[in-house]
């Protein structure tokens, strides 16, 4: 066979591989928003009488992943208002008072070491519920509902 058939045999299933590989790119990296304004994000979480779900993340993070993946991004997906925020960021977010702080600065003013956690918050920034700490549960998304309907009716009082 000449060059040329080995050149387009080549080009064809590289392109067969581009196409296999491409939605399992695209669903490794299946993130949530990273907010500019937790005050902002609130309010509008608020307008919808939902609470607003901030997630603590770290890149690399294997629990983080399922966390995400498997949980928050199907929420956010169907309406739930959920952001993210990551350990070791220097990206800049205005905290619920309008202080600008880096994502890393954030969370060591909340106190938190162990990602992922996973925050709910009601009006004026509280938290409406108990923080969701670690991912290795077979009861995960029964814990996360349980938070969920807790925070949805504390900020609908």
């Amino acid at each position: 066979m000449n060059n040329n058939g080995d050149t387009t045999r080549r080009q064809l299933v590289a392109s067969l591989a581009a196409l296999c590989v491409a939605p399992m790119v695209r669903a490794a990296e299946a993130q949530l928003p990273a907010p500019a304004s937790l005050a902002e994000s609130l309010a509008m979480a608020l307008a919808k009488s939902q609470p607003l779900v901030v997630m603590v993340s770290l890149q690399g993070c294997p629990f983080c992943k399922v966390v995400r993946e498997n949980y928050l991004v199907p929420e956010h997906a169907a309406g739930l208002p959920v952001v993210q925020i990551d350990f070791r960021d220097s990206r800049i977010v205005r905290d619920f008072d309008g202080t600008p702080r880096t994502h890393d600065a954030l969370i060591k003013s909340w106190h938190i070491g162990v990602a992922p956690t996973v925050l709910f918050f009601g009006r004026n920034g509280r938290e409406v519920a108990e923080r969701l700490t670690g991912g290795a549960s077979d009861f995960y998304g029964a814990y996360l509902e349980a938070r969920l309907q807790q925070a949805r009716a504390a900020v609908r009082i």
